[in-house]
């Protein structure tokens, strides 16, 4: 359940005993660092017992820390600035190699991934994607180099693919504007989450299209008007999020797609490196 954390200290402030005001002060000014520390050391940080820490996130009523601490991480990705995420994950990786600490946990957030996705709505995409009379495609920002990763698979197998490149808001909505019954949005977003993006997917759910989201959380605000909603995990990096999970759910739709529609793909890749061939378009050489 998506909740204001600062919110619910605020509001309980009056009922909490001193250790649980320490915690709670500490929460509100830190909660960028609490984030990502254990109970036992959020509590030495404030003078208090790991035991104090973990009734007072029951009482604001999580189940347990585990819960409280995911709901942190949440709010700092989505209000902290670039420069503060960089000072946070710093200190989360601290010294040492980094490329292996990078690449383990990029290999931990594809198994989450594995382990949280709806294979329903995967599949159902997978056929609304087949279906569709119109492949529409969003993604801004850091997002947008995975929309278009998306939108160059789809277009080896399917003609009627369109992704939705702006500058501007006014320009999402004059290039949404013919979408609607039949059609297929795909919007992927992460945060920070793009205002256009949003605003995108309500516009096409409106007109009628189905929607298929590529998001980080249930929470995320694109998720509660999706048709389809695929969760994929992207904790942060560092200024930015790690794309390596969002990537290789893509790469198994295109995948899964593919193999629905293996006569098309098979005629159209014969026409294409025939063309390729032609004008010279790939580098050939001989082993």
């Amino acid at each position: 359940m998506k909740r204001d954390i600062l919110k619910t200290i605020d509001e309980n402030e009056g009922s909490f005993s001193k250790g649980q005001k320490n915690i709670a002060r500490f929460i509100r000014e830190h909660y960028d660092k609490a984030a990502f520390m254990t109970a036992a050391k959020l509590g030495g940080e404030v003078g208090v017992s790991e035991s104090t820490v973990v009734r007072f996130v029951m009482e604001m009523g999580f189940e347990g820390y585990p819960e409280f601490q995911k709901a942190l991480q949440e709010l700092i990705r989505t209000k902290l600035t670039s420069f503060q995420r960089v000072e946070v994950t710093d200190s989360i990786i601290g010294d040492g190699d980094v490329l292996a600490k990078v690449l383990y946990s990029d290999i931990d957030k594809i198994k989450r991934t594995i382990e949280g996705i709806d294979r329903e709505s995967f599949c159902m995409a997978v056929k609304n994607i087949t279906n569709a009379k119109n492949i529409y495609i969003i993604g801004m920002r850091s997002s947008s180099f995975l929309a278009g990763f998306l939108n160059y698979g789809l277009r080896v197998i399917f003609e009627n693919v369109r992704l939705v490149q702006t500058t501007s808001g006014s320009e999402t909505f004059e290039q949404l504007m013919g979408i609607g019954k039949g059609d297929v949005l795909i919007a992927v977003s992460f945060p920070r989450y793009s205002k256009s993006i949003i605003k995108g997917v309500s516009y096409a759910r409106d007109a009628g299209a189905e929607v298929i989201a590529l998001t980080d959380s249930e929470e995320s605000p694109i998720a509660g008007r999706a048709s389809q909603l695929l969760v994929a995990q992207s904790d942060m990096a560092s200024f930015m999020d790690s794309l390596v999970a969002p990537l290789s759910v893509i790469n198994a739709l295109i995948v899964a797609v593919a193999r629905e529609n293996r006569d098309m793909l098979s005629e159209r890749l014969h026409k294409l490196e025939e063309i390729w061939d032609d004008y010279n378009v790939y580098e050939k050489t001989e082993r």
